[in-house]
């Protein structure tokens, strides 16, 4: 399994379900653990790049109105959100004495050659001089043929373009499960992956919650797209972000993706 220590630039992503309390609001208390623990790893001498989700959300939150229920609805409260969510991640970060960056992206920067060598270079300019790159899709503007269609995929395109040694996938579950863990309580979770074939696809299941866009076969794409390109990921349990320091410690946590050998 690859060890934690022997990565020196990490993606990590955290999606909506995870960031926010049953009732939508964002979990400051898991925020702020979050980025305590990343700055502690930034302090070991790691470069991360967090990919966060909870724009949408947070403009709920802040407007104090329904969830959206129609695209326009969606982009104006990722507006607001934004926002919100950068100003929490700049004030967490900077109480542990580090600068945050935003990079909002779509789907066309990545496909686009010219676009995509600058994300690249912006990337490792933000990583040289210690920043910390908080990304997002940029909801507010996305459509369909620019979103990537959720954070998972969207996190997977960012390992590749800030070429990353490791993705990082905090979930609101354990990891990958041979059956569904919250209909089956027999279920168990399979610690790691050496090849993503159609059987381990069909274990995925369904959506993600309600807060949320992504699910387990979101997951097992993304973690296909960058195995595929040499970048291992984990999925973890986000409920409580020491899981990370367990990983550190080398503890066996979450589902290990390996690297496709060729």
């Amino acid at each position: 399994m690859s060890s934690l220590k022997n990565c020196h630039r990490l993606v990590v992503k955290i999606g909506t379900s995870t960031l926010t309390h049953e009732e939508g609001h964002l979990n400051l208390r898991r925020i702020e653990a979050l980025v305590k623990i990343l700055s502690d790893f930034k302090n070991a001498g790691q470069q991360i790049v967090l990919v966060s989700s909870g724009a949408v959300s947070a403009g709920v939150a802040r407007l104090g109105t329904h969830r959206p229920t129609c695209t326009k609805e969606k982009q104006a409260m990722a507006a607001v959100g934004q926002s919100e969510l950068m100003k929490l991640y700049s004030r967490f970060f900077s109480d542990y004495g580090h600068t945050v960056a935003q990079m909002l992206l779509t789907k066309d920067v990545i496909d686009n050659p010219v676009r995509r060598a600058a994300a690249e270079d912006t990337f490792e300019t933000l990583l040289r001089m210690g920043c910390v790159p908080i990304v997002n899709e940029n909801d507010c503007i996305s459509t369909t043929e620019l979103n990537f269609g959720g954070n998972d995929t969207l996190s997977a395109y960012v390992a590749l373009v800030a070429h990353a040694d490791l993705l990082i996938n905090l979930s609101d579950v354990d990891g990958l499960y041979d059956s569904d863990p919250r209909k089956n309580p027999n279920a168990k979770l399979i610690s790691r992956v050496d090849h993503i074939d159609d059987s381990v696809l069909q274990m995925a299941g369904g959506a993600g919650t309600a807060r949320g866009t992504g699910g387990m076969a979101t997951k097992l794409e993304a973690a296909k797209l960058v195995c595929e390109a040499g970048i291992p990921m984990f999925i973890l349990n986000g409920k409580d972000p020491h899981v990370l320091y367990e990983l550190l410690d080398g503890a066996v946590v979450g589902t290990y993706f390996a690297v496709k050998q060729k």
